[in-house]
């Protein structure tokens, strides 16, 4: 029998798409998209797709491992959870709970899969990761200008006269904006890309501007110094609703037009047109990831959005510094799940540099890590090290679908089920601000279980199961009771599938910030309180030609590491046989001074490692530029990851990925 259900998409992505899913016989036999969702109207990206795949693979996990001698066995689940939990006693009663790491990432969304928080939280705190590789250096840089990072619903766009996409790839990262673009620019918007690589969304725009990777803070400077000397900027906006503009002003003083110029290899025309555009609101700013993946990525976002507010585009319909919508998260009663009173002992490691800290821990020292939502051997900077840091640790636990590059590192592996195998409620902090549900439509093999029932399960073993003493259906009850009031229910969610959450459609416009002083602020008071620089500056890449000229001459390529078209992250690699190698993208500049050609046999390079693969040619990219998608795991041919560092940016909150310099030679034989 074949039935239809709607559903949603999991994956950690802009978009959180509706789902029409078709079961047959017990079995998912197609994703396909829901054209009744609001936002996401029936279309879908192939990653999406790969769902129906991935939930039916033969390669997926079907019962616990245990790494005995070296080589994986198959064993029950009451031995599995008796021994995990048998260490995780034993290690707190030594050396106190935070000598457990929980590092996780953000593959899947989804309300409960926030109560791993809850177990650890009661288990009595362990040691967390905080940032995000992702993009925390933004979220931080936005907190501190606006209080949060909050973005315009989608259908705002409408109201713009001028959109400016800087340095997201929509086409590849953010579909359904495209689509918005594409009637935007038919109702008569202007549509201007800035980024490195000319990508898909280019091709759609009225102008291209490439820029050097990590200046785009710079150009930033560069458009406020011409806004201002042309008299164009909102004073009344200024005046009345930010604080430290004579610091803005200060800094903008002391770096020449002519520098800017030079250093973001860009023109002065480039400059006076991004300045007209922001003269001539209202303008939307659609702020993409990879930027803030600099040493100066927090300042970076800081001063792109101090350009919005200098040309009086904040709060204003059509307007906008958009980068993330935190607002949809924080709808849901998130302390009701997590219990964060519950932690009587606390240690924290920035998920970047979590390989650092683990081998560099003292009183106490990391004993066991438990792996939940990453697969950190592949998405963690500085591979190398990520290795040698989970292998040092007595006891290594993982819950995965797939025997990733760091499950095959494990003691334990937990099998666990994907996203039609269980219920739950999905939204996306980044985008739109619906809240899909998703029921669960088949039963997960073998004997794959819940990330819910494996915590529940562990807790009763460990002391505090009446903690975990409720049913799937009482959680999403308690992770949606803040929003009863505005007559979002459980009930309802299930009637109707997919509801909207009372957000502000254009944020700020009460000109009502959440910062200390109430406005925006160009000189951050948070900032200061926790020990950064307030004032806005600018500092270009750690390396780079400006700050470390020595290795510019030996690593001459600025290396990229872009999201790929057909995996979420690392998680369809397995999947797709055709993404089973490792491409390099390489300028045309490159391939003409190393003679390089297409299908040629490359290696690119640096002091942290060495990653082979195929050479493609990119036919409009900045010069000296190389991209290699990030993802892609070490047993396929090796991650991008062993070229990058795992220094922190700015603000200590974001990855320095993108600050990364690299040689490549053809290889021999």
């Amino acid at each position: 029998m074949k039935q239809v259900f709607k559903s949603s998409c999991p994956l950690n992505c802009w978009d959180s798409c509706g789902f029409e899913v078709t079961v047959e016989d017990g079995k998912v036999t197609k994703v396909e998209g829901d054209k009744e969702h609001p936002i996401t109207q029936g279309k879908i990206c192939g990653r999406g797709r790969m769902l129906e795949a991935k939930t039916n693979s033969p390669e997926r996990l079907t019962t616990p491992l245990k790494k005995v001698n070296g080589r994986f066995i198959e064993i029950s689940w009451e031995q599995a959870l008796d021994e995990v939990a048998g260490k995780m006693r034993e290690i707190k009663k030594i050396h106190g709970p935070t000598a457990i790491l929980h590092s996780h990432d953000y593959a899947n969304n989804g309300l409960l899969i926030n109560l791993d928080k809850r177990f650890f939280h009661c288990f009595g705190g362990v040691t967390e990761l905080v940032g995000s590789i992702c993009w925390g250096s933004g979220i931080e840089a936005q907190t501190w200008d606006f209080g949060s990072s909050f973005s315009h619903a989608p259908d705002d766009i409408f109201h713009s006269k001028h959109v400016v996409i800087w340095g997201r790839n929509v086409a590849r990262t953010n579909m359904h904006l495209f689509h918005y673009l594409q009637e935007a620019k038919k109702r008569g918007a202007s549509i201007t890309v800035i980024d490195p690589i000319f990508n898909a969304t280019a091709k759609i725009a009225d102008r291209y501007l490439s820029i050097k990777p990590g200046m785009d803070g710079l150009a930033a400077i560069g458009v406020m110094k011409y806004l201002i000397a042309e008299n164009k900027q909102d004073q009344t906006f200024i005046d009345h609703h930010t604080i430290g503009y004579h610091d803005l002003l200060a800094l903008l003083d002391s770096i020449k037009m002519d520098d800017i110029l030079a250093q973001a290899e860009m023109t002065f025309d480039d400059i006076k047109y991004l300045a007209s555009l922001y003269a001539d609101g209202p303008t939307s700013t659609y702020i993409g990831l990879g930027m803030q993946r600099y040493a100066n990525g927090g300042n970076t976002i800081r001063l792109i959005d101090a350009l919005v507010a200098v040309s009086g585009n904040i709060g204003i319909p059509g307007g906008g510094a958009n980068f993330g919508n935190l607002q949809v998260g924080r709808s849901f009663h998130m302390d009701g799940l997590t219990l964060p009173h519950k932690k009587a002992a606390s240690r924290q490691f920035p998920m970047m540099n979590q390989a650092e800290a683990i081998l560099s821990a003292k009183n106490p020292e990391i004993k066991m890590i438990f792996v939940t939502c990453g697969n950190p051997l592949a998405q963690v900077p500085n591979s190398s090290k990520v290795k040698q840091a989970f292998k040092s640790v007595e006891t290594l636990v993982v819950v995965d679908h797939f025997l990733t590059d760091t499950a095959e590192l494990a003691d334990y592996v937990l099998p666990t089920t994907t996203v039609f195998e269980e219920e739950d409620i999905y939204y996306s902090s980044m985008y739109h601000h619906f809240v899909n549900y998703g029921e669960k439509l088949v039963e997960p093999p073998g004997e794959a279980k819940s990330d819910l029932w494996i915590w529940t399960q562990l807790a009763e073993r460990l002391g505090f199961g009446e903690a975990f003493h409720m049913s799937r259906t009482e959680f999403l009850e308690i992770g949606l009771s803040d929003l009863n009031k505005h007559g979002i229910t459980l009930e309802r969610l299930k009637k109707e599938k997919r509801l909207p959450l009372p957000v502000q459609h254009v944020p700020w416009e009460t000109k009502e910030f959440l910062t200390p002083t109430g406005k925006f602020e160009f000189t951050s008071s948070l900032a200061e309180v926790k020990g950064y620089e307030g004032k806005p500056v600018y500092f270009p890449p750690k390396e780079s030609s400006i700050t470390n000229s020595s290795l510019a001459r030996k690593y001459p390529y600025q290396l990229l590491s872009i999201h790929p078209s057909r995996s979420n992250h690392s998680q369809h690699y397995i999947l797709i046989k055709a993404l089973q190698m490792v491409k390099i993208e390489i300028s045309e500049d490159i391939a003409s001074e190393k003679q390089i050609e297409d299908g040629d046999s490359v290696t690119i390079y640096n002091d942290r490692g060495r990653l082979s693969g195929i050479a493609k040619i990119m036919k409009q990219a900045h010069p000296r530029t190389i991209n290699v998608d990030e993802g892609q795991w070490h047993k396929f041919g090796g991650s991008v990851n062993l070229l990058t560092s795992d220094g922190l940016s700015d603000n200590g909150l974001g990855s320095v990925l993108y600050d990364c310099l690299v040689n490549i030679e053809k290889s021999i034989g």
